[in-house]
C-alpha cells in the first residue's frame, strides 16, 4: 500500500460515519479475542448456549481463521427506536402481542450490512488494494466482544453493549480489513454495582454480570418452534418475538430513542397486533406483513405458538372459540398442544368442552397429554 496516515483516514472516516447512515465507528486490533475464549468454553460447558450460535469457537474467538492476515477490524453501531408513538390498546376481546424492539423496522441484518457496504465503497475509495469481510450477527465473531474491544460500548449485565450515546438499543456489526487502521480504547464506564437487568429478568435467565444462559432467556424461547415448558409459558406472557425488560429496566437506556432512521421506524399494527388473527394466517400473509422483519427469521411457527401462549396468559375467554379451532383442527402438533395448555389457563366450562372434544379424537401422545394435563388443572382448580 502507498503511504498512508492511517490516524488520518480512521479520523475522516468517523467523520463520514453520518452520511453514510452509521451512528458510531470504533476499531478493534484483529487480534485472537483470548478471554472471550475461555468464557464461552465455560458457558458451552455449563449448558448456557442457545443452538443458534457458530459453534466452532476457534472462528468466533480468531479473525485469522476467517480473513488471511487481518490487520483490524472495523467496528459499527446503528441506533434503532425504543419507543412506539400512540401504540394500539391491548383490551378484553382484542388482545395484542408484541414484537421486541431489534424487530420493529426492516430487518436489521439487511441494513447494516448495506451500511457496511457503503463503508467498505467509502474506503475502497481512498484504499483500493483495501480488503474487507463484513458481518451482521450470523457471522462468526461476536458482535459485542468486537464492540467493547473497538470501544463502541461496554459490555452491560444484561450481556447488550451499552454504548454513552444511545444506550443499549443499538444493532452491531463488523468488518475485519486488511488496513492496519490504529485501535481505538475501550469505554471505561461500566454498569458498577447496578442489578436491576439481572434483579428485573422474568426467568432468572442473567445468571450473573454478563452471564446469560439461553436457554432460559424469554428472547431465545420465543424463537424456538418445539413445546414450551409450563413456567416458561406463563414467563412468556404477550411476548410474540424477543424480550426487552432486561433494557426496559436499565437505568443507561432511560430517555435514549432514536428516530432519525425511517427503515427502522415501527408500524404500530404489525409490531403489536391483534393475536387472534394470527392464529389462521397464511405463509403468505405472513410473508406480506413480517418478512422484511427480522422476526420472520424462524418462519410463522414460533410467532403463532407464542399468540396461542399469549392468548392463554390474558385468561380472556372471548378467545375460547378460537384457541379450539387450533386444538381441533391445527396440522401442528406443536400448536395444538399449546392450544390445550392455553384453555386449561384460562379455564371454564367452554374451556373444558373443547378440551373434551378433542381428548375424544386426538391422536398424538404428546398433544393428549397437554390435554389431560390441562383437564386435570381445571378439575384442581374448581
Amino acid at each position: 500500500m502507498n503511504k498512508i496516515d492511517w490516524e488520518q483516514l480512521k479520523a475522516e472516516m468517523k467523520d463520514a460515519a453520518a452520511s453514510l447512515g452509521i451512528d458510531k465507528i470504533g476499531i478493534a486490533s484483529a487480534a485472537p479475542f483470548t478471554e472471550l475464549r475461555k468464557r464461552l468454553e465455560r458457558h458451552r460447558e455449563l449448558g448456557y448456549e442457545s443452538g443458534f450460535e457458530e459453534p466452532d469457537l476457534a472462528k468466533r474467538t480468531e479473525p485469522s481463521l476467517l480473513f488471511e492476515d487481518p490487520k483490524s477490524i472495523i467496528a459499527i453501531a446503528v441506533a434503532y427506536p425504543s419507543k412506539l408513538q400512540d401504540p394500539p390498546k391491548s383490551e378484553p376481546g382484542a388482545r395484542r402481542g408484541i414484537l421486541s424492539r431489534s424487530a420493529w423496522g426492516e430487518d436489521y441484518h439487511g441494513v447494516l450490512r448495506e451500511r457496511l457496504r457503503r463503508l467498505e465503497a467509502w474506503l475502497q475509495e481512498r484504499v483500493p488494494e483495501g480488503r474487507f469481510l463484513g458481518m451482521v450477527d450470523t457471522g462468526a465473531l461476536s458482535d459485542r466482544a468486537v464492540a467493547e474491544r473497538a470501544g463502541i460500548g461496554w459490555i452491560g449485565s444484561n450481556c447488550s453493549i451499552i454504548t454513552p450515546e444511545w444506550g443499549s438499543w443499538v444493532y452491531l456489526g463488523e468488518m475485519i480489513t486488511n488496513l492496519p487502521l490504529p485501535p481505538d480504547a475501550p469505554v471505561t464506564e461500566s454498569c458498577g454495582s447496578c442489578t436491576a437487568c439481572i434483579d428485573a429478568c422474568p426467568t432468572d435467565a442473567l445468571v450473573g454480570p454478563g452471564q446469560l444462559n439461553s436457554q432460559r432467556c424469554i428472547s431465545f424461547v420465543t424463537q424456538t418452534k418445539g413445546i414450551v415448558s409450563d413456567e416458561l409459558m406463563r414467563k412468556i406472557g404477550n411476548r410474540l418475538y424477543g424480550c426487552d425488560t432486561c433494557q426496559i429496566v436499565c437505568p443507561e437506556n432511560k430517555g435514549k430513542n432514536a428516530t432519525h432512521h425511517p427503515e427502522l421506524m415501527p408500524d404500530n399494527e404489525k409490531v403489536k397486533p391483534l393475536l387472534v388473527p394470527l392464529l389462521t394466517m397464511g405463509n403468505r400473509a405472513f410473508k406480506e406483513q413480517y418478512g422484511a422483519s427480522s422476526s420472520a427469521w424462524r418462519g410463522r411457527k414460533p410467532i403463532q405458538r407464542n399468540a396461542v401462549i399469549a392468548l392463554g396468559n390474558f385468561k380472556d375467554a372471548s378467545a375460547i372459540p378460537d384457541l379450539a379451532e387450533v386444538l381441533h383442527g391445527d396440522t401442528r402438533f406443536e400448536l395444538r398442544a399449546t392450544a390445550a395448555w392455553s384453555l386449561g389457563r384460562i379455564g371454564g366450562e367452554a374451556a373444558a368442552e373443547a378440551l373434551r372434544a378433542a381428548q375424544l379424537r386426538e391422536q398424538d401422545e404428546t398433544v393428549r397429554e397437554a390435554i389431560m394435563g390441562a383437564l386435570s388443572s381445571l378439575a384442581a382448580s374448581t
